[in-house]
């Protein structure tokens, strides 16, 4: 889908003046000042607006302009897709899109999907996740990203599965978060199903799920509480104005299996997977995560928190790819691809220094971060 116009689903259109203005590329001062001050980084990401067949998408992509790939200068840099899941929209993964753009010197895209997060959703007879697919690619192509990284949150999961599965030439790896893929997570356990399937299975598995939910919710408030609060509520608020209008989304995932796709995935054995599963997670259950690592090939990595885990701990996908020995294999896989992709020699030697303080030669290219700098390590 490198053309948009070949789509036949999402056409981008030059913007005009609707009843509500949206200018094509949203000044952060016009988002509330409560949404800025949370992002506490050296990158930040900037907002904007794009019309697609009439509806408007939006999205948000780090302000590293200047980012390039691992051999240094001139290389193009590595972009990644950070896709939400049901109930958020891209301005939830912010705070962990930024650093994640600071640590590792990706490019960084937050898309919204249709129907969440201020975007305008499909026509119910459009709810697929093939069109889910397209509408994420149709951002990328809009602000110029190659190939990338995809990191899909529990519905997100789905979606970037789909978008694997269908635009390998486009994906440079896949991190798959508590996702929901695959059916397994539709099996319920616990009180609710026990007291209520007999008379009523469907209540039982939905109570359940409910619930799940609930306790899920203090997770939220791991770390900086006001700054996960307000990261959250702008996107939560307007979710619960188109509640209605999502529906059809709920409906397709409650029917979703995908089994095929990650089969699919797995089968090819180029693309990088990384499945990360919050420990304490009751949304989507264990049997879920083993379920995955069974289709798909790949181990999983187990982290503190729960279904959302990412939102609160902001900081805690960069840590897991820079600390982690399954991140730092998953990093190098994708600079391997990355060079695949791009043409570049897998023997490539960065000296992003010619000389240091010392006067001697700096056989590796370094990328800001947060806390100082990373090196970037060429995969021979």
């Amino acid at each position: 889908m490198g053309d948009n116009s070949s789509s036949p689903l999402a056409t981008v259109t030059g913007l005009k003046r609707p009843r509500r203005p949206h200018p094509e590329r949203i000044p952060a001062t016009s988002f509330p000042k409560a949404v800025r001050r949370s992002v506490k980084c050296d990158v930040r990401m900037v907002p904007g607006v794009i019309k697609v067949d009439g509806r408007y998408l939006r999205y948000a992509v780090s302000d590293n302009e200047n980012a390039v790939g691992p051999d240094g200068a001139g290389s193009p840099p590595v972009w990644a897709i950070n896709i939400h899941g049901y109930f958020a929209g891209g301005g939830m993964y912010w705070r962990e899109s930024s650093r994640l753009a600071a640590a590792l010197g990706w490019r960084v895209i937050t898309p919204s999907l249709p129907g969440f997060g201020g975007s305008d959703s499909l026509p119910w007879g459009q709810v697929t996740m093939a069109a889910l697919a397209d509408q994420v690619t149709t951002i990328a192509d809009h602000v110029g990203a190659g190939s990338a990284v995809v990191l899909g949150h529990s519905m997100g999961g789905a979606v970037a599965i789909q978008y694997a599965a269908t635009r390998a030439e486009r994906t440079l790896g896949l991190i798959y978060r508590d996702g929901i893929a695959t059916p397994a997570w539709r099996d319920r356990h616990g009180l609710f199903p026990t007291l209520l399937a007999p008379v009523a299975p469907d209540a039982a598995a939905f109570g359940d799920l409910v619930f799940s939910l609930l306790i899920d919710g203090p997770d939220l408030l791991v770390g900086r509480m006001n700054s996960t609060l307000r990261s959250v509520l702008p996107d939560a608020r307007r979710n619960i104005r188109t509640l209605g209008r999502t529906l059809p989304v709920a409906s397709m995932l409650m029917d979703i299996d995908l089994r095929a796709e990650v089969a699919a995935v797995a089968a090819r054995g180029d693309i990088p997977v990384l499945p990360i599963w919050g420990v304490f997670d009751r949304v989507v259950n264990h049997a879920t995560a083993e379920e995955f690592e069974k289709l798909s090939g790949a181990k999983v990595q187990w982290v503190p928190g729960g279904h959302s885990w990412m939102l609160g701990r902001p900081q805690g996908q960069s840590e897991v790819l820079r600390h982690l020995d399954a991140g730092l294999r998953f990093l190098e896989e994708v600079e391997s691809r990355w060079r695949l992709l791009n043409g570049r020699s897998a023997t490539t030697t960065v000296k992003a220094n010619a000389k240091s303080k010392g006067g001697k030669a700096n056989s590796k290219a370094t990328q800001p971060s947060g806390s100082g700098k990373r090196t970037l390590r060429s995969v021979g």
